[in-house]
């Protein structure tokens, strides 16, 4: 269990699943827990298994598709 120290978000980037649920387990509800890193949809679901509070994904603005959209009449 971490001390409390007046954090209220512990970031978790970049770390696995078997990793993140013993840093959640390290947390023990003392603050919220955030994971980031290597978000997508193939792995989103394992992610939120590990019993995280809150998930980020930077993949929705730098890994989005284009479409060339064309509003002639």
């Amino acid at each position: 269990m971490l001390e409390t120290g007046g954090a209220d978000v512990v970031l978790l980037d970049n770390l696995p699943p078997e990793t993140l649920v013993k840093a959640v387990e390290m947390v023990n509800a003392t603050s919220v827990t955030e994971a980031s890193g290597n978000v997508s949809l193939d792995t989103v679901a394992a992610i939120a298994a590990t019993g995280v509070d809150y998930i980020s994904s930077g993949a929705l603005t730098h890994s989005f598709r284009t479409i060339d959209l064309g509003l002639g009449f």
